[in-house]
């Protein structure tokens, strides 16, 4: 009765006029199955995994859900998820530790050709009931990624295998991260400045001192971890891979980039400069 009359009168006057309290209306009108609703809370905390089952009903309401806080609740309960998600201590940037520390030299800086700037970058994904680590290294300039791998590891080889992937066919002037422990660690420094490359990183605390790798992980996540299901790492790795190398890299428009992929952006730059080139012979 309370659905058919609510298109005319608000819910709050005809609960209060018919004695039903608010949250027996909401709970009968949830018209999903509890599967559906499963994957929307999930979506819902790999994107903001602090979120409590309150915060997880409120943000599922702003998407269009009409769902009761108790169910969130309960569902989060079954499937292992803590009340307040802030349990779950997911700190990949881990920079209490003894390594030396090096000035960001970037600060003011812009990049004005393909490799001059490197970021990198660590984030995590949920799988199943536990996580898996994706490392990434991204030019400023052309913002195409140069590196990447997948682990359920933290440790100091996540970032490590995508700089040696990075390092295969390029080098950069200038390869600027946080103060992770992974990034300062002797043989990722070593592997840097054995190619010459100026170690740049931001200050601790600063994030958004590292905003192009903060930006490119937020696309990340919700152009390609939301829509997408893994079966297990070695699953992941490969539609990860295929995101970044195929859609991202060669298929996603930028408007910073004049609305062209990063492929096209950087051929269009080494094409201007043979050009260039060829006039001043």
């Amino acid at each position: 009765m309370i659905a058919e009359l609510s298109t005319s009168y608000p819910v709050d006057v005809l609960c209060i006029a018919l004695d039903c309290p608010r949250s027996s209306y909401y709970y009968q009108a949830v018209p999903v199955s509890d599967a559906a609703l499963l994957t929307a809370i999930e979506q819902v905390v790999i994107r903001r995994p602090r979120y409590g089952y309150r915060r997880v009903t409120a943000q599922l309401r702003r998407e269009g859900w009409t769902i009761n806080s108790k169910v969130v609740r309960r569902l989060m309960r079954e499937i292992g998820m803590p009340r307040r998600m802030g349990q779950v201590r997911l700190h990949t940037t881990d920079s209490t530790h003894g390594w030396p520390r090096y000035p960001n030299l970037v600060r003011t800086l812009v990049a004005r050709c393909p490799d001059e700037v490197w970021v990198a970058d660590i984030t995590y994904i949920r799988l199943g009931s536990g996580f898996i680590f994706l490392a990434v290294i991204v030019d400023v300039f052309t913002r195409a990624v140069r590196g990447w791998h997948v682990s359920r590891s933290l440790g100091h080889e996540l970032a490590l295998a995508a700089l040696r992937m990075a390092l295969r066919e390029r080098v950069p002037q200038i390869h600027h991260s946080d103060q992770g422990v992974q990034y300062a660690a002797r043989g990722y420094v070593e592997v840097l400045k054995a190619q010459s490359v100026q170690i740049s990183m931001a200050d601790a605390g600063q994030p958004t001192q590292n905003a192009y790798a903060e930006r490119f992980m937020r696309t990340f996540k919700e152009e390609h971890v939301d829509y997408s299901e893994y079966r297990d790492v070695q699953d992941a790795s490969v539609q990860i891979g295929e995101w970044l190398e195929v859609e991202y890299t060669q298929e996603r428009i930028h408007s910073a980039l004049g609305y062209l992929t990063p492929a096209e952006f950087e051929a269009a730059y080494w094409d201007r400069l043979t050009q260039e080139t060829l006039k001043l012979r």
